[in-house]
């Protein structure tokens, strides 16, 4: 009978502490839980804010640029290159003579390539006839050089003149700024102070105070043009008759720039 007692006695202990062990457990689950929901309320963190801000500058371009081709064909290499070479140095000799320097003359590529054409065959009729030899039927030779220009004003007439030289494919003029740094600079100049003077009325109206910048990071700037110019693709055929200089306005650049910056509040 003792011995009943004893075992009767140690299993209501055992369940004892096992009910005990769950509700600790219980509570420590339900601390937690509850220490994590006011965590999310209780950021230990800086407070910051982000602001964007752009900056433009307007310029009148400064340089012009236009690039155009030469084309010769002939039954031999040599002929074909003789004939390119006496147009594109009739084409040089007037841009140097324009007040063109040399080191705004560049030859881009210059190619020296074989024609080719099948021979007939004479083939019974109603049979298969396959295609016929591929010979060699004379050379050619392209060359494509751009010239930069500084004086605006003589563009156009620059355009007419290698275009009554022999000149093909006048495209790509474009009116750009020389240097472009400072244009830059000035545009991210302006566009931190738009950004500083919105934090300062964002954080106004949040009732904070900016303490420091904490972020900065600025989008890569790509001048374009603004008004007036003639950018992008110009083709010109060449004229047998005395073509007259096409008038070519310059408009002007925007050079725009972005920064988004953070600043640290309190």
């Amino acid at each position: 009978m003792d011995n009943h007692q004893s075992f009767l006695s140690l299993w209501y202990v055992r369940f004892l502490a096992i009910l005990i062990l769950i509700g600790v457990v219980a509570a420590l689950a339900a601390y937690t839980n509850y220490t994590m929901k006011q965590a999310k309320y209780n950021y230990m963190g800086p407070t910051t804010i982000n602001v964007r801000g752009e900056g433009e500058v307007l310029a009148r371009p400064d340089i012009g640029q236009f690039s155009f081709a030469v084309r010769a064909e002939a039954d031999d290499a040599e002929t074909a290159q003789e004939l390119s070479a006496e147009s594109i140095n009739s084409i040089l000799a007037y841009l140097e003579g324009a007040g063109v320097e040399e080191k705004d003359i560049k030859t881009e590529n210059y190619n020296l390539n074989p024609r080719y054409r099948y021979e007939e065959r004479i083939c019974p009729m109603g049979s298969f006839c396959p295609p016929g030899e591929q010979v060699i039927d004379g050379y050619e030779v392209s060359q494509r050089v751009t010239v930069k220009v500084r004086d605006l004003d003589e563009s156009g007439n620059l355009i007419s003149g290698v275009g009554e030289r022999g000149a093909t494919n006048i495209s790509g003029l474009q009116f750009t700024i020389d240097d472009e740094s400072n244009l830059k600079a000035e545009a991210r100049e302006k566009a931190i102070a738009d950004a500083k003077a919105k934090a300062k009325e964002l954080a106004e109206d949040l009732g904070v105070k900016v303490v420091r910048m904490v972020g900065y990071y600025e989008e890569e700037m790509y001048p374009m043009p603004y008004h007036g110019g003639f950018g992008g693709d110009m083709m010109m055929a060449r004229s047998e008759a005395a073509s007259l200089a096409p008038a070519l306005p310059v408009g002007e650049n925007s050079f725009t720039a972005t920064v988004n910056i953070t600043y640290e509040v309190k």
